[in-house]
């Protein structure tokens, strides 16, 4: 398992929102012009990739090319950052629907998670890469993600792995959960593809701990954890990336 970059360090992304909203923080970005302070601020605090859920003026996600594109946009003036989406049934619960959605956008993102647990997932990653965006593959503990990837015959043409520990382990109870799930996939990667591991909430901050151990690229924001290492709420998705880069995980 590597890291994306030769010789770069490993990469850290901030995850801005994912579905969590002003009920859970006010710190969470929603609108295009947020995501975009919210991007800016984090990308000069040193994450090198965004993620981020596009959301309707409701609240809700969505990938819509009516939604997508004003995030894309705005979000790409703001920062010179790749920027990430995910296809994720939060977003679209009709997993029949995605493809034909995928066709519909006019601005595309540079990267596309695909949540290899659902159904439909080969389809949707095919009409991704037909559109020549990039895949990444999540994969989800305790799933059946990890062996359908596997048996994909698209698993070659993706870019990346994301590696999702499960929650809600804690502590040395998700770090050992996340080395599990590595020892997992391991035989069914194709060589050298990266991998970028991650917890949630409780686990956030000791799996980001394991993935600078082992070099592994890692991600942190508001969408994995509400909480700075020390317990204390964050005020932003950059406070959050400088704890990470300080070495304060």
């Amino acid at each position: 398992m590597t890291a994306p970059g030769t010789g770069a360090p490993p990469v850290l992304q901030v995850c801005l929102n994912g579905t969590r909203g002003p009920g859970d923080s006010a710190a969470v970005p929603m609108s295009p012009e947020s995501l975009a302070e919210s991007a800016a601020r984090a990308v000069a605090a040193g994450a090198r990739e965004v993620r981020v859920h596009p959301r309707t003026p409701c609240g809700g996600t969505s990938l819509s090319p009516r939604v997508l594109a004003p995030v894309l946009a705005s979000v790409r003036a703001a920062v010179g950052a790749p920027v990430r989406v995910t296809t994720d049934m939060a977003a679209e619960p009709d997993p029949g629907r995605l493809p034909e959605r995928i066709r519909s956008w006019d601005v595309l993102p540079d990267l596309v998670s695909v949540d290899w647990r659902e159904p439909g997932a080969e389809e949707v990653a095919a009409a991704l890469l037909e559109r020549g965006i990039g895949v990444e593959a999540a994969l989800w503990a305790r799933t059946d993600g990890p062996a359908r990837f596997a048996r994909s015959p698209l698993a070659p043409l993706v870019l990346r792995v994301v590696a999702r520990a499960p929650n809600p382990e804690t502590g040395a109870s998700a770090e050992a959960a996340a080395c599990s799930l590595l020892a997992e996939l391991e035989p069914g990667l194709p060589p050298g593809t990266p991998v970028l591991l991650h917890g949630e909430d409780g686990g956030a901050w000791p799996v980001l701990r394991l993935a600078r151990r082992l070099g592994l690229a890692a991600r942190i924001g508001l969408e994995d954890t509400l909480l700075l290492p020390d317990g204390t709420p964050a005020r932003s998705n950059a406070e959050l990336v400088t704890a990470a880069l300080a070495g304060r995980a």
